[in-house]
């Protein structure tokens, strides 16, 4: 009996241990590169693609997508404490709204329920930090190939939700169309300061609420 406590005492200070080393992020902004590698759509789309910037916020249960193009600008705000988002759209003068429960959250991202998530043994160094590679397969024939940082995680992760699963914060993607586009986002600057408050605020004017 005592070899065998012995070996789960051992085990369960193994996985304490590693289990110590990640750390949960909790407040931080990390800056993504946009880059198009192979497509099919015409040039003008190309080059607004080319311009384009992804920055994620993260505050405690709060997170927010800024996705930015020299045509559209697009937030998602996330809020984990209730499972809603919030996701503004500006085209030139234009500005849209739209507010999503939890159900409506997890109906718009239904494409990712039952996807398919494969350990690959490839490794690259990000912004210093060593992160480890995956596959994930969508039943629509959509791949992503991820690099995820292992020694980290965020606080929120259900705003990407095709990543909620993956133990670790995504660092780098491709993500590769059934059309044969691959778009590659790639962060290329991290900073693990204290995000203000009013990043999360939606505004109560100027937008046109959408259903």
């Amino acid at each position: 009996m005592k070899p065998i406590i012995g070996l789960i005492m051992g085990l369960t200070f193994l996985y304490s241990k590693g289990a110590a080393q990640q750390k949960v992020v909790a407040e931080c902004t990390v800056n993504f590169q946009i880059i198009l590698t192979e497509t099919k759509v015409d040039k003008d789309v190309q080059n607004a693609i080319q311009q384009s910037s992804k920055t994620v916020y993260i505050k405690g249960n709060d997170s927010r997508v800024d996705l930015i193009s020299p045509t559209l600008t697009q937030s998602v705000i996330y809020d984990k404490s209730n499972g809603t988002a919030v996701v503004l759209k500006e085209f030139g003068n234009n500005k849209f709204m739209t507010r999503l429960s939890q159900t409506a959250w997890k109906l718009a991202n239904k494409q990712y329920e039952g996807l398919n998530i494969q350990q690959l043994s490839g490794t690259k160094t990000i912004l210093g930090y060593e992160c480890k590679k995956v596959l994930i397969s969508l039943k629509d024939s959509t791949v992503f190939n991820v690099y995820y940082a292992t020694a980290i995680t965020p606080s929120v992760k259900e705003f990407e939700y095709q990543f909620k699963d993956i133990p670790g914060f995504v660092l780098e993607f491709q993500e590769k169309e059934t059309d044969g586009t691959v778009v590659t986002y790639k962060a290329i600057k991290i900073t693990l300061s204290p995000v203000l408050a009013s990043k999360y605020d939606v505004p109560t004017s100027g937008y046109r609420l959408l259903n």
